[in-house]
């Protein structure tokens, strides 16, 4: 069964750094796409990032330039940098992974227990 374990998260002040790790069972080039959603009380589910197997990257608008998909294959993780952390980036933080970047998109496909990430003023 695919698994997904997420660590990394924690409480850090606004402007500050965190980095989210992704372990998933088997190889990670066994998902054509894997991302980081997230989940906040009273706002909308958000996929942040994403990358494919070929490596190619998106980001929601509300991340982007502050926050870096990437994957280490020596360690079969996902990763993701995020800084210049805001308030409004408080969430769960959840790894996902898909057939496709389009199914990961719509929230179509596996996903973990989730980090929480808590962002201070």
């Amino acid at each position: 069964q695919v698994q997904l374990v997420e660590s990394g998260g924690g409480l850090v002040q606004a402007g500050g750094s965190l980095r989210l790790s992704c372990a998933a069972s088997g190889s990670i080039f066994s998902f054509n796409a894997m991302g980081w959603y997230r989940q906040a009380p009273g706002k909308q589910r958000e996929l942040v990032a994403a990358i494919t197997s070929g490596g190619y990257t998106k980001y929601a608008d509300s991340v982007k330039d502050r926050f870096t998909i990437s994957r280490d294959n020596a360690k079969n993780t996902i990763l993701l940098q995020m800084n210049s952390l805001k308030p409004e980036d408080t969430a769960v933080y959840y790894c996902g992974a898909a057939n496709s970047l389009l199914l990961l998109s719509e929230f179509r496909g596996y996903w973990g227990q989730g980090t929480q990430v808590t962002v201070s003023s």
